[in-house]
């Protein structure tokens, strides 16, 4: 079994990044150029960062492990993590375990001989070594995010190594840490005209950044997120609804890390497909939909909760989400009585192909508006770029990280004001420099940054983090899944989608048994 586990760690070199070479039999014969370089870093973005196919690795299908949306196909993973059906025998996370350690081997294979290949520029191994680096730093973090304790090395292993204990997430991150910055640092400080997806300087700090918030250090997420606000390498784009179709997904400042066409190798995209409604004879196919949870969590145009407005009611803004409401919600989200493809959504009638019931449909009587462009409706592929960090993002960021150590100073106020002057809220009330904002507690502030964190990223694929770091499950995900709202016989009713559970183990990932037996050094999570 721990020849099996070698398997992964060490993976031989057969099928190359499918790179035809018929009289190669050693390792620096399949590793020997510039573009054997080159190589390495695309498949290992592809086969887990930039897979537009795969939709247990997709980032907009990530919210569907969360409050904010419903998966319903069992076999994408997110729905038995959502409604907390899972144990150590649940094949998902051998899946996911295996993906990242896999790579992890092959990063460190590569990184070992990162001097065999040539080049005619050194600076061009610098790059390629640093943007590899910054992969493994990436997968590093993830494993950590949902397992806590992993083995972690840093070059090729032998058996003696793969018996040794896990280290601790701690151990781990107190080592990620400096060392990605010292990578971020090595490589160049703009975009690069070609492999535009791949790390430069200030994108790898933007992910280090993310972490370093979903790792409560605040410290150092507020100081990377000023040095990409300083670096003037991006802006938010002015119109928010556009930046998530055609009109602006290739030609905005705002996407950091981008999952673009040659990501993929100029593959068609499918989030038509995944996300969009099933529509006459177009091919949606309703994969994961926004619940009734992530529309109330919308506020209001004036930036109130809609349970406390003074304008309308609670049950006003539940029976028509647009009502009053802030633009991102239109932006983000369609459902009953919306426009699409110049018809009205009707999911009660049972001829039409939306009617929630049909398999193709939404269960919640929603579907996500983002990254649905509707020109794809009728096409084979489409050509979308995505985002899987924004500049939006780090804004949020350092907003948050300030309110955590109660220091909102005027940049953070500013980071919540940019963001929502962009999405059109009425800045006569929702201006958080105005008085009736200065006798904020923290708590307060906590409770505004959050949810404008979940209205400003909606769909793309943070939410399910979020409720992990501010353990929060407990309170979110032991609701009901549940969908569009009506009156029924002068009653609320809504569209009932399961019962979910959340426990305190499940802040933290089973090990799958098998892992366990071929890994003597893992320890399982408490509670599995």
């Amino acid at each position: 079994m721990l020849l099996a586990f070698l398997s992964v760690l060490l993976p031989a070199c057969q099928k190359f990044l499918d790179k035809p070479d018929p009289t190669a039999t050693k390792f620096d014969e399949f590793f020997n150029t510039e573009e054997d370089l080159r190589r390495v870093v695309y498949s290992t973005y592809l086969d887990v960062f930039t897979n537009k196919d795969d939709r247990r690795l997709l980032f907009y299908m990530e919210d569907s492990k969360s409050d904010n949306a419903y998966s319903r196909v069992e076999g994408d993973n997110h729905q038995r993590i959502a409604n907390g059906s899972y144990d150590a025998n649940t094949r998902a996370f051998e899946y996911y375990y295996t993906i990242h350690m896999k790579h992890i081997g092959r990063l460190n294979t590569y990184l070992k001989s990162i001097n065999t290949p040539y080049v005619e520029d050194e600076s061009i191994r610098t790059k390629y070594k640093g943007i590899l680096e910054g992969l493994r730093i990436w997968h590093y973090f993830r494993i950590v995010s949902r397992w806590g304790n992993v083995p972690f090395y840093l070059e090729p292993v032998d058996i003696s190594q793969v018996i040794q204990p896990a280290k601790s997430k701690e151990e781990i991150l107190n080592t990620l840490f400096p060392m990605a910055e010292a990578t971020a640092n090595s490589l160049p400080d703009k975009e690069y005209n070609s492999d535009g997806y791949m790390f430069n300087k200030y994108s790898l700090k933007a992910l280090i950044m993310r972490y370093a918030l979903y790792n409560g250090r605040y410290d150092l997420a507020a100081r990377l997120a000023k040095e990409i606000m300083d670096s003037g390498n991006y802006s938010l784009y002015p119109n928010y609804a556009d930046l998530f179709s055609y009109k602006g997904d290739k030609i905005n400042k705002e996407f950091i890390i981008t999952m673009d066409m040659q990501s993929h190798g100029n593959s068609g995209t499918n989030s038509f497909e995944h996300l969009g409604p099933h529509f006459r004879t177009g091919k949606g196919q309703s994969y994961s939909v926004p619940l009734k949870s992530l529309v109330d969590a919308y506020w209001t145009l004036q930036g109130n909760k809609i349970d406390a407005c003074p304008l309308h009611t609670k049950q006003e803004y539940e029976l028509n989400p647009k009502l009053n409401r802030d633009p991102r919600y239109t932006a983000s989200i369609m459902g009953q009585g919306d426009i699409f493809v110049n018809e009205p959504i009707n999911i009660y009638d049972q001829n039409s192909p939306m009617f929630h019931e049909k398999e193709r449909a939404s269960r919640s009587g929603y579907w996500f508006r983002k990254f649905v462009d509707e020109t794809d409706a009728f096409k084979g592929d489409g050509n979308m770029h995505f985002p899987i960090l924004r500049y939006a993002e780090v804004l949020l960021t350092y907003a948050e990280a300030k309110i955590m150590t109660s220091n909102v100073d005027n940049l953070a106020k500013s980071c919540i004001n940019q963001l929502r002057t962009r999405a059109g809220l009425d800045m006569k009330e929702a201006d958080v420099t105005l008085p009736k904002y200065a006798a904020y507690t923290q708590q307060q502030w906590i409770e505004l940054i959050r949810n404008e964190r979940r209205t400003e990223l909606a769909g793309e694929g943070v939410r399910y983090d979020d409720i992990l770091r501010w353990k929060i499950g407990e309170q979110v995900m032991t609701k009901p899944a549940m969908g569009h709202t009506r009156l029924v016989n002068g009653n609320l009713v809504s569209l009932k989608i399961e019962d979910r559970s959340f426990q305190s183990r499940n802040y933290l990932w089973p090990f799958h048994s098998g892992s366990l037996k071929i890994e003597p050094g893992l320890t399982q999570n408490p509670g599995y």
